[in-house]
């Protein structure tokens, strides 16, 4: 349970260094950042497997680059979810999302060697 609590507070940190990079990104502060990383989990967790199964053939005809289109999409989705957290286009959805995806894992990979796992 702990764990599952650091890794919400990390893609919180992820997403708030995001909006800081990404001029089309708004993010009010870190309890909406909080927020926004748990109902892009719940989205990621839910959505995400179902779009990529409907667009395999798009997928694998794009040579896995139209998996870039629908994490732009999710990302841009739930910026349109919430009040305080507003993304301005797809475009910045995609570059979001990639930049959330990378913040993210690093944020975890250094938690990780922090606590002794690898």
């Amino acid at each position: 349970m702990a764990r599952l609590l650091l890794i919400w507070i990390l893609n919180a940190l992820a997403l708030l260094t995001v909006a800081n990079f990404v001029p089309g990104i708004h993010l009010d502060g870190f309890g909406d950042a909080l927020i926004a990383a748990l109902l892009l989990g719940l989205v990621n967790t839910l959505i995400r497997p179902l779009l990529l199964l409907l667009t395999l053939p798009v997928t694998v005809v794009t040579l896995g680059l139209f998996i870039f289109v629908i994490n732009g999409l999710l990302f841009w989705f739930v910026g349109s979810m919430l009040k305080n957290f507003v993304v301005d286009g797809f475009w910045y959805g995609v570059l979001g999302a990639v930049l959330y995806s990378l913040f993210s894992w690093a944020l975890s990979a250094a938690a990780q060697q922090l606590m002794g796992k690898k």
